[in-house]
């Protein structure tokens, strides 16, 4: 690393960056940090970067606060060096610059996720299609019709083929072989489940078997089912099946092993549900785990289910945990500092700033706006009246001066509501911007995006 920075920044943050800067370990690059004369960094501009700084300083590259909106690229060519975004938090800054460690590349991985539709019988073939779109968008990598006991199931043909037209791997998951060699013969790519009493199904169709013990805990019956389609040459995928707590979930943690120890390359699957639907717990740290067995297993293929609400977006946290512990594994690591999706209640580091630097913060400001920031001691609301700092939202009321400002004292309740659940959770507060709660919700804007700040954030 090498060359000369400059960053760009307002009043306030100016000596806050200066000592990140002062105690990172930037090697040969020098760095020169500029104020452009506006109190709040995220306040400005390209427009305002492009008029007001003449000289950059013989830098190699600008970096500009990760808040601070503007076309980068435009700046970029009117200065002839490269303009770069920022991280939105200071004490980010370090990582921004990769010294917490190398990034971590998350777009490979090595589990198929099969992703269950299991009131598929109770659905419309438009509604199934609905639902593999949603699924696949959450990282399945194959859409599995879940048959029902005694419930027909007429459009299952037509719902594979469906499905297939629409570009999905299918799996059609049934008790019945009636329905599992309807699905085969519609062109299903895999079958849920077969065991040593109905291989027969196998022959007649092309679908890959996955195969399961013909009676609860019975390794031996799946070891003979294996035997078999070895004999015939079919690929299948084997599953000791994983049971629920307290109804032989140690035993079958063990039929997993013992499975890998004797049959080294078999292809094997772990369905996630009787754990993540079956125990009344955040389903992000049932996964964490779940997902770090089937990385030192090498289990190739996992089912999940996504039928309890408390199971929502559990896809979408398979995802997360395959690509966290693929990367720790090939990295030989620690599953920990790669990525913060599945921390969605607590967050590593949710409270950057300490109390002594949002006093010397709050001790500057010379404006009525209010700012919020939260520590690890409370929540802080400033500007230049003074600082309060408490740890419930209503206990600000009194001092805010907003009894007859309704706008205003609706966006203050909001944003102190938000600094409330992260000062409880342990989570990063960001005035202005939502909580981040990591894979449990989509990609995108969440409901209270949608709400902007109702009048000026100021006191009248």
């Amino acid at each position: 690393m090498s060359g000369h920075i400059l960053f760009l920044t307002g009043q306030l943050a100016e000596r806050p960056l200066r000592r990140v800067l002062e105690g990172m370990d930037l090697g040969d690059t020098t760095w020169t940090v500029r104020q452009l004369g506006v109190k709040v960094a995220a306040l400005m501009t390209a427009d305002m970067i492009r008029r007001r700084l003449d000289d950059t300083a013989g830098a190699d590259r600008i970096i500009i606060p990760g808040r601070c909106r503007g076309d980068l690229a435009a700046l970029s060519e009117h200065f002839g060096i490269p303009v770069e975004r920022g991280p939105e938090e200071l004490m980010d800054l370090p990582g921004y610059f990769g010294l917490t460690g190398r990034q971590p590349d998350l777009s490979t991985h090595s589990v198929r996720i099969f992703a269950e539709i299991v009131d598929a019988p109770r659905l419309d073939v438009p509604a199934i299609l609905a639902r593999a779109t949603q699924l696949r968008a959450d990282g399945a990598d194959v859409i599995d019709l879940g048959c029902l006991p005694d419930t027909p199931f007429a459009h299952l043909d037509a719902s594979v083929r469906a499905l297939k037209e629409a570009g999905h791997l299918v799996s059609v998951d049934s008790m019945q072989s009636a329905e599992l060699l309807t699905g085969g013969q519609a062109g299903a790519d895999f079958l849920l489940s077969l065991n040593e009493d109905n291989l027969w199904i196998a022959d007649q169709v092309a679908a890959c078997p996955v195969l399961v013990p013909s009676q609860p805990g019975d390794l031996a019956s799946l070891e003979r089912a294996m035997a078999q389609l070895d004999a015939r040459g079919r690929p299948y995928l084997a599953d000791p099946i994983l049971d629920p707590i307290h109804f032989g979930f140690a035993d079958s943690l063990v039929r997993y092993h013992s499975l890998r120890r004797a049959y080294p390359g078999a292809q094997i699957m772990m369905g996630l549900g009787n754990l993540t639907e079956l125990t009344e717990a955040d389903t992000t740290g049932i996964t964490a785990i779940l997902m770090g067995l089937v990385s030192e297993l090498e289990i190739g293929n996992i089912l999940t289910t996504q039928v309890s609400a408390h199971c929502r977006s559990a896809v979408r946290e398979a995802d997360r945990a395959r690509r966290i512990m693929h990367w720790a594994r090939q990295e030989g690591s620690l599953p920990k500092q790669i990525d913060g999706g599945l921390t969605a209640i607590h967050e590593r580091n949710p409270f950057p700033t300490s109390l002594p630097d949002i006093r010397e913060l709050a001790a500057a400001i010379r404006d009525p706006n209010y700012r919020i920031q939260v520590s690890s001691e409370a929540i802080h609301c400033f500007n230049r009246d003074g600082l309060h700092s408490f740890d419930d939202p209503f206990a600000f009321y009194p001092h805010l001066g907003v009894q007859e400002d309704a706008g205003h004292a609706f966006y203050l309740g909001v944003e102190l509501a938000r600094a409330q659940i992260a000062h409880q959770l342990g989570k990063r507060y960001v005035q202005d911007q939502p909580l981040r709660w990591g894979c449990v919700l989509p990609p995108g804007p969440t409901d209270l995006e949608h709400f902007a700040p109702v009048g000026p954030t100021r006191k009248r």
